[in-house]
């Protein structure tokens, strides 16, 4: 079996992550290179590990979530596609079990709230660990005269946690504001469809999915 690690170490698909964050760079948008993935990563390992999960179903929930922005280096509209296809051709070439392939295509595929859609669990659980990714490190533009909407709303948010209260079948996106750069309603003008696509992946997960911010419940 291609284990997360060997994806990890892997000096061409770290060339195309580097290559796609450029890319992003370049267009304006917030960091989605190595620490924005490996920390999905973390984050899938999480919500399946704290939910029973085998290994395997870790393992391959974490390649595909090291892999899930990769599409980017094709262009930003359909990166979610184009990133299922590039997937498949890596991981085919590296010889990995079709099975495992088919799980991870299909995770990548339906990631982003675009298209996308929680169609089987490590997808779901790709979802949520992504779209709970917002936090100040990932705004790259310093002057803070010019921030745009994405950037005022990332930058505003001090501190981020996805918490499962097993107890209640509850996965909570906690959300630390500071009010001076961005609003809760400037949160929810750019993430209401993210949010809304964690809440169906949540249900995927036989969870409830639950937003507080700032000690608020929203959703």
């Amino acid at each position: 079996m291609i284990t997360y690690d060997e994806i990890k170490k892997n000096e061409d698909i770290r060339n195309y992550i580097k290559a796609a964050d450029s890319s992003l760079l370049a267009l304006g948008y917030t960091e989605h290179s190595f620490a924005h993935v490996e920390k999905v990563a973390k984050g899938v390992e999480y919500i399946l590990g704290s939910l029973g999960f085998s290994k395997h179903d870790v393992e391959i929930a974490k390649i595909a979530a090291f892999l899930h922005d990769i599409g980017n280096l094709v262009n930003r509209v359909d990166h979610s596609q184009s990133g299922a296809v590039m997937a498949f051709r890596i991981l085919d070439n590296l010889g990995m079990d079709s099975a495992d392939i088919a799980t991870v295509v299909t995770a990548i595929g339906n990631h982003d709230e675009g298209t996308g859609m929680p169609v089987n669990k490590v997808a779901a659980s790709l979802i949520l660990a992504d779209k709970s990714d917002v936090r100040r490190g990932r705004v790259r533009n310093e002057d803070i005269a010019t921030f745009d909407i994405h950037d005022r709303v990332n930058y505003s948010v001090t501190n981020s946690s996805l918490l499962i209260d097993e107890e209640k079948r509850e996965i909570r996106l906690e959300l630390a504001i500071d009010t001076n750069y961005g609003s809760v309603m400037d949160y929810f003008e750019i993430f209401l469809e993210r949010m809304i696509l964690c809440r169906k992946s949540a249900e995927t997960l036989g969870l409830v999915f639950r937003l507080i911010i700032n000690g608020q419940k929203l959703l």
